[in-house]
């Protein structure tokens, strides 16, 4: 008995935890202190805060990755969820391992806007879209993330003769299409931006860079 006491506590789960981005959210963890044996697998239940019964997540059941993805299973996304995770090797079960609460509203990260650039003689236009979530409207379109919070835009300008590293701001609103004007022909530019929430003050990384050449 005492082996087997052992087994369980070697192979379960470590760092269990929610990872979200728009609302795609994943519960990942760590393979226990054996070092996972070749068939070691792992099983997920989710459930509702305040739930008294957990939920078998089908596809995550008798699985060799170390990522379930939850993002149907928290769509309701002002409730809090719990998820757990138990592994089992050579017919041998571990305990439970859960996650803390996850909030996917208050919780997710926010994705960066998709930029696009078009250039005039002496100015920029950008045209901003925000980060789509993974859930549909009833004809099919994804739903923005403009729908569950107050995004502003903040966008940065690299002059590319300056310096590679030097962003400067050069807006922040809710305007979708931007003009920068007053720039210098024959130079390259880059821009970024980023989403910004204000309700939860927190920002999503750079996009991608868009350079054009005046």
């Amino acid at each position: 008995v005492l082996e087997n006491r052992d087994l369980q506590d070697s192979i379960k789960p470590q760092k269990v935890e929610f990872h979200s981005l728009n609302f795609n959210s994943t519960l990942h963890w760590q393979p226990g202190r054996a070092r996972e044996a070749r068939d070691t697998v792992y099983f997920v239940q989710y459930k509702v805060y305040g739930q008294s019964t957990w939920q078998n997540k089908d596809d995550c059941w008798g699985i060799q990755s170390h990522v379930c993805d939850l993002t149907n299973e928290t769509s309701d996304i002002r409730e809090p969820y719990y998820g757990r995770v138990k592994a089992a090797s050579a017919g041998v079960y571990s305990d439970w391992s859960p996650s803390c609460r996850f909030t996917p509203w208050r919780e997710t990260m926010i994705g960066p806007p998709m930029v696009t650039v078009v250039h005039s003689n002496k100015s920029i236009i950008l045209k901003l879209q925000a980060p789509r979530s993974p859930y549909k409207r009833k004809r099919g379109s994804k739903i923005p993330m403009t729908n569950y919070y107050d995004l502003l835009y903040q966008v940065f300008i690299i002059n590319n003769l300056l310096d590679e590293q030097h962003r400067v701001p050069v807006y922040k609103g809710k305007d979708k299409v931007i003009k920068i004007e007053d720039l210098r022909p024959g130079v390259s530019y880059c821009i970024v931006a980023k989403t910004y929430v204000p309700m939860l003050d927190r920002s999503s990384a750079y996009s991608s860079r868009q350079c054009t050449v005046l």
